[in-house]
């Protein structure tokens, strides 16, 4: 297609796909291929990427955490992937039918790597300026935490929403590391407790 290679994005196809140069036949494996807009008119829909930290410190939290995925799952207009975390990554986007059942059968336990969650979203952003992370978590890295202030600052610089949501245990009072949380926000990311509603409204007020 003539207009489909007219708009062929080579620059941004071998950054995003340099991971995947084979050494032994030395050439780039192009498993995702990038397009400019065609016209100005082309709107990409909105990414939503929510990381639900799933490690032994949010057992306590683990319906709050259901409850906020399932309130941003299936929105119109925007692609959200659902992906679980504890120090491995586990994306459960293409088997979500009820996100609240699938969370709450997924054994929570072991440490916490949020920066590995948060560059596993970084990876699959289509259009920088038109994605938010939403990483639902109680902020007790267990990597150098400087890791993660660094991804969460590359993704605020490239144009990217970062929601920091804390968790809230069970009589719904935010339990979180407020230290790294504040790191977070001098990086450019929005930490706070919400309930599901005040999230509804906080996002209502961005995808626009």
């Amino acid at each position: 297609r003539q207009g489909s290679m007219s708009q062929f994005a080579a620059r941004q196809t071998l950054m995003r796909n340099l991971r995947h140069y084979d050494v032994q036949r030395r050439r780039l494996v192009i498993e995702r291929p990038m397009f400019h807009a065609g016209t100005r008119r082309t709107i990409k829909p909105w990414q939503v990427f929510l990381l639900v930290d799933q490690s032994g410190s949010m057992v306590s939290s683990v319906i709050h955490s259901a409850v906020t995925a399932a309130c941003l799952w299936g929105l119109p207009g925007i692609r959200t992937h659902l992906v679980a975390f504890d120090t491995n990554v586990v994306d459960l986007t293409d088997n979500v039918q009820d996100p609240v059942e699938l969370l709450m059968g997924v054994q929570l336990g072991g440490g916490t790597h949020i920066a590995t969650a948060v560059a596993y979203a970084a990876e699959r952003i289509d259009a920088p300026r038109r994605a938010i992370v939403v990483i639902v978590s109680d902020f007790y890295e267990g990597m150098a935490e400087h890791v993660l202030v660094d991804h969460v600052r590359a993704l605020v610089a490239q144009g990217t929403i970062v929601l920091g949501l804390a968790a809230l245990d069970e009589k719904a009072d935010p339990a979180y590391d407020h230290a790294l949380a504040a790191r977070l926000v001098d990086a450019g990311a929005h930490v706070g407790a919400m309930t599901p509603g005040q999230l509804a409204t906080w996002l209502a007020q961005r995808l626009k």
